[in-house]
C-alpha cells in the first residue's frame, strides 16, 4: 500500500469513526444504562454487572478506532466472566450484554477458523443461559426464554451488523486504492505527455542536425561557404532546442490554456475527482501561458499530495483560482513547483497565492486589470 493510499484510508476511517461515534456509541451507551438499570436491585449488583457493560464500551469505542487488538482479550475476559455471574448469583438475565458486544466485535480479530468462533460464542452464550436451570429449575419456559433464547438472538444480530460492518471497512479500503491507482495513473499519463513533448523538440532537431552533418562532410571539400552556412544553422538549431528543453524542464514552455484546461479536466476525471469549470472571460496570450503553467503544476499538486473528491476551476479576466478538497494536513505542504512560478507571475506583474481553509485548498494567480487581457466574453460554465 503506498502512503498515498494510506493517507486516503487514515483520512476515510477517520470520518467513518466520527460517524460512528456519534450515531452508534450515544444508543450503545443508553442501552447499557438501561439494562443495568434493570438488572440492579443492590449497591453491590452495580458493582458486579458494571464491568460488563464498560468493557462493551471500551470495546466497541477501539473497533470504531481500528485499535481494537490491544484490548480484545481483557475486554473478552471481563464481559465473559460478568455473564455466569449474572445467571447464576445476582439473577440479571440482561448480564449478556457485555459478551454479546465484546464478543461481535472480538471476531474481526479473528483471522483462521472464525466460524468455529462464531459457534464458540453462540454456545457460550446459550450454555451460560441454560445454567440458570440450576438455581430455577421449575421454570423451565421462562428461564429458557430470558437466560437462552434472548441473549443468543441479540447475539447472533450483533453478530451479524458487525460482520456486515467489516465488509463495509474492506469495501471502503478498497475504493481507496483503486482511486489512488486511478490517480498515479493519471499522473503517468501526465509523464508520457512531458515525454512526448521532450520527443517532439528533440526528435525532430536531432534528425535534421544528423543530415545537416552529414551534408556538412560532403560540402567540406568543395563548398567551404556553404559547409559554414550549414554548420552555422546546426548551431543555431542546437542552441534553440536546448532552450526548449530547459523552457519544457522548469515549466516554461509557452502552453495552451484551454487546452491545459481541458487535459486537467481529464486526469481529475481518471482519477475519479468532480471537475467544475466556469469560464468568466478571455485573457490575453501571455497570460494564458502562465495561468496554463499555474494550471498544470496544481493539478500535479492535487493528484499527489490531496484527497480531493471535487475541483473547481475559475478563470476570470483578471487570473485563474483553483480549488480544491480533500486536504488533510493542518499546515499547508511545501510545493517548490509553485514557489518558482510565484516568482515568475510576480515578475509579470501579477500574485500567485496559495491559501488553506479547513480541508479546502485554494491557488490563485491573479494580474492587474491592465495586464488581465481583452475583455469580458460570454461567460460559460462546464460541470462534470
Amino acid at each position: 500500500m503506498t502512503a498515498r493510499t494510506m493517507g486516503f484510508t487514515q483520512s476515510t476511517q477517520g470520518r467513518l469513526r466520527r460517524l460512528n461515534l456519534a450515531t452508534s456509541l450515544p444508543p450503545v451507551v443508553f442501552a447499557s444504562v438501561v439494562l443495568l438499570y434493570i438488572d440492579t436491585r443492590t449497591w453491590w449488583h452495580v458493582v458486579v454487572l458494571l464491568p460488563g457493560a464498560v468493557a462493551a464500551l471500551v470495546a466497541f469505542e477501539r473497533w470504531t478506532a481500528g485499535d481494537l487488538s490491544r484490548f480484545v482479550l481483557p475486554c473478552v475476559i471481563v464481559a465473559g466472566a460478568v455473564w455466569p455471574v449474572g445467571v447464576l448469583v445476582t439473577d440479571s438475565p440482561n448480564a449478556f450484554w457485555g459478551i454479546c458486544l465484546v464478543g461481535s466485535l472480538a471476531l474481526h480479530e479473528v483471522r483462521r477458523r472464525r466460524g468455529l468462533a462464531v459457534a464458540g460464542l453462540f454456545s457460550y452464550v446459550a450454555v451460560v443461559g441454560a445454567a440458570r436451570l440450576l438455581v430455577e429449575g421449575d421454570d423451565v419456559g421462562d428461564v429458557l426464554g430470558a437466560y437462552v433464547l434472548v441473549p443468543t438472538f441479540f447475539t447472533v444480530g450483533a453478530t451479524v451488523l458487525t460482520l456486515v460492518g467489516e465488509r463495509f471497512y474492506d469495501l471502503i479500503r478498497e475504493l481507496e486504492q483503486t482511486r489512488d491507482r486511478e490517480a498515479e495513473l493519471a499522473v503517468v499519463r501526465e509523464r508520457v505527455r512531458f515525454a512526448s513533448d521532450l520527443h517532439d523538440i528533440q526528435g525532430h532537431t536531432l534528425h535534421v542536425v544528423k543530415l545537416k552533418i552529414a551534408l556538412t562532410q560532403r560540402l567540406l571539400l568543395r563548398d567551404t561557404e556553404r559547409a559554414e552556412k550549414e554548420l552555422r544553422e546546426t548551431y543555431a538549431l542546437v542552441s534553440d532546442t536546448i532552450a526548449q528543453t530547459k523552457e519544457l524542464a522548469y515549466a516554461q514552455r509557452r502552453l495552451n490554456l484551454t487546452a491545459e484546461i481541458e487535459n486537467a479536466k481529464n486526469l481529475f476525471e481518471a482519477a475519479d475527482i468532480r471537475v467544475r469549470v466556469t469560464r468568466g472571460a478571455e485573457v490575453d496570450a501571455r497570460t494564458s501561458e502562465l495561468l496554463g503553467q499555474v494550471l498544470r503544476e496544481t493539478t500535479t499538486n492535487i493528484l499527489r499530495h490531496a484527497q480531493a473528491t471535487q475541483v473547481q476551476i475559475i478563470l476570470a479576466e483578471s487570473g485563474i483560482t483553483i480549488v480544491n478538497d480533500g486536504v488533510t494536513t493542518t499546515t499547508p505542504p511545501e510545493l517548490r513547483g509553485l514557489a518558482t512560478l510565484r516568482q515568475r507571475v510576480a515578475g509579470d506583474g501579477g500574485e500567485l497565492t496559495v491559501d488553506q481553509t479547513d480541508e479546502r485548498f485554494l491557488t490563485a494567480a491573479v494580474f492587474r486589470p491592465a495586464r488581465a487581457g481583452v475583455a469580458p466574453t460570454t461567460a460559460g460554465e462546464d460541470d462534470r
